[in-house]
């Protein structure tokens, strides 16, 4: 049995609690109808029985005079003029009428048996010792009929309520949860075709869906840049871990060849460096892959940059070709960074100067503090990249050509600068003259990221 949907519930819900609130209404209205059926025909006998005074004199041979707008029977109501003796002068009184009853000067009352009748009775005085009495009577209506009146058109009108009740709470529930299919419909593609770009997309809004959208929307670009950072790990760990593989087995090979123990000593020597290489390479593509996630977290402390920068340039083992290394460094320069990270970009510039600089040239390493940011500058007197390959710099494994440099690196250096760089809320940018060098240059903001 198939079971009903959340929508269905919902309408359901909707439209019994219609039913609920009409029917309480209904009620209510039961209630109250005899009330204001009384209160109405009190009013009415009232009003029209002093109405009809005031067209009532004495004239002077002693008869009463009526005037024009004098009715005895009017909306219902009988009026009758007595004596003070309580003889009719005038009017005629329904067959049904209670008789014998006293008079009462503004008294209202009911009187009768089956056939009830509101009574009221006015003194209308003609001197100080003469006047007649005027009464009123008005049969009690029946608010039973009223009410069974009431009852029929709330029973013509209730399927037709029940009917635009449950359309209405449809449409309304169908208009809430569109957002809701939206968000089941992407998931469901996501899920069938793995296709991570796909966002629900609902317009900006406060409420709590559009939030809900929100948070799903975030949550699948996260996953997107996760499997994403996957792939391009997995694709270029097996791109650049495919040579130095291929050198380690063909070494193995030889090895079951070789004769004296130099040969072993040669093609294990080629193993180590192949290993380490390929060790280096994992290190940094995992540092990588962390760095694009967002799983490896910064440490962000406020320290003195200038001491770092010294450090790390009195620290330096003996460059190749004769290279010569000169830092210039303002005292003194305090930022927020990740000690760490802020080491490792430093030194992959470093690493990228000496490997494309010349033989017997120069690297000049500069700290300088103005207003507006930090500027920590690398700069070589080597061969310097093409105007055409400014761009491709950062992209990962990108080398301007090794055999030009000297020496071969594993392509990741500069994407590691720019992402450590982008992390600390700053950027690199790069001048370069082919064949007079190049000018590496970070820039911080000077307050806290």
């Amino acid at each position: 049995m198939r079971r009903m949907t959340v929508k269905g519930k919902l309408t359901l819900l909707i439209t019994g609690l219609m039913l609920v609130l009409v029917a309480a209404v209904l009620a209510f209205l039961v209630n109250i109808t005899s009330t204001v059926v009384e209160e109405n025909a009190q009013e009415q006998l009232e009003t029209t029985l002093r109405a009809n005074l005031s067209e009532i004199s004495r004239a002077e041979n002693g008869l009463l005079d009526l005037g024009d707008g004098f009715a005895f029977t009017r909306s219902g109501v009988y009026t009758l003029i007595y004596s003070e003796s309580g003889a009719l002068l005038a009017g005629q009184p329904p067959l049904s009428a209670p008789e014998g009853l006293a008079f009462g000067n503004g008294v209202l009352r009911t009187a009768g048996g089956s056939d009830a009748y509101y009574v009221l009775d006015f003194w209308l005085p003609f001197g100080w010792d003469d006047g007649v009495w005027v009464r009123g009577l008005l049969q009690v209506p029946e608010a039973a009929d009223v009410v069974d009146d009431l009852i029929g058109i709330a029973l013509l009108l209730l399927p037709l309520l029940v009917v635009v009740g449950g359309v209405a709470a449809y449409l309304l529930v169908r208009s809430a949860f569109r957002p809701f299919d939206r968000i089941a419909a992407t998931a469901g593609a996501i899920g069938e075709g793995r296709d991570l770009s796909r966002r629900i997309g609902l317009p900006p809004g406060g409420d709590e869906i559009t939030r809900l959208a929100t948070a799903f929307d975030s949550m699948f670009e996260r996953l997107e840049r996760s499997f994403e950072a996957e792939k391009q790990f997995t694709s270029d760990a097996s791109h650049e871990l495919r040579t130095p593989t291929a050198v380690i087995l063909a070494q193995c090979a030889e090895t079951r060849h070789a004769e004296t123990p130099e040969q072993y000593r040669q093609a294990i020597a080629v193993i180590e460096r192949q290993a380490r290489k390929m060790s280096d390479l994992i290190g940094q593509l995992l540092q990588m892959t962390r760095l694009d996630q967002g799983t490896l977290r910064a440490s962000m402390e406020e320290a003195d940059l200038s001491d770092l920068v010294s450090v790390i340039c009195a620290e330096q083992p003996a460059l190749p070709r004769g290279i010569t290394l000169e830092a210039d460094v303002e005292p003194d320069v305090r930022a927020v960074f990740d000690v760490t990270l802020m080491s490792r970009l430093l030194q992959n510039l470093l690493d990228n100067a000496a490997r494309y600089g010349r033989d017997g040239g120069h690297i000049w390493v500069a700290l300088r503090r103005t207003a507006e940011e930090i500027r920590l500058s690398v700069r070589d007197d080597g061969i310097g990249i093409p105007a055409d390959q400014l761009e491709r710099i950062w992209q990962r494994f990108y080398q301007v050509d090794a055999a030009r440099s000297g020496s071969a690196g594993t392509g990741l250096g500069l994407t590691m600068v720019r992402q450590i760089a982008e992390l600390h809320g700053g950027r690199v940018t790069v001048e370069s003259t082919e064949g007079a060098g190049s000018c590496f240059t970070l820039h911080l903001p000077p307050a806290a990221p």
